[in-house]
């Protein structure tokens, strides 16, 4: 199993529309057929705590049988498209990949 977590800071210049185009690219990622299970969120109001980032605008995680899943999703058509759609809209975006 792959866990492939995803944070996305958005441009805080950014129009609803704009918000609304990244935000529709993002879930449409759910349908990458090697995608087992896919988790979107925004920061939650759990308590402050130094160790606790609530900065980023969403977080995805997706979930994969294993490191051929995932490698099939990073060039499949759905996440290239995300890619070329997003990459203007986010100041930042941070991954961390466990198995």
């Amino acid at each position: 199993m792959l866990i492939h977590s995803v944070y996305f800071w958005l441009k805080p210049e950014l129009t609803a529309a704009q918000r609304a185009e990244f935000l529709a690219a993002l879930k449409a990622l759910k349908d990458v057929p090697s995608v087992q299970e896919f988790h979107l969120g925004r920061p939650a109001a759990v308590a402050d705590r130094p160790v606790v980032d609530k900065t980023f605008d969403y977080g995805i995680t997706c979930v994969f049988e294993n490191l051929d899943a995932h490698n099939a999703y990073q060039v499949h058509p759905l996440h290239v498209a995300f890619v070329n759609t997003g990459k203007p809209l986010w100041a930042r975006v941070q991954i961390y990949d466990a198995e």
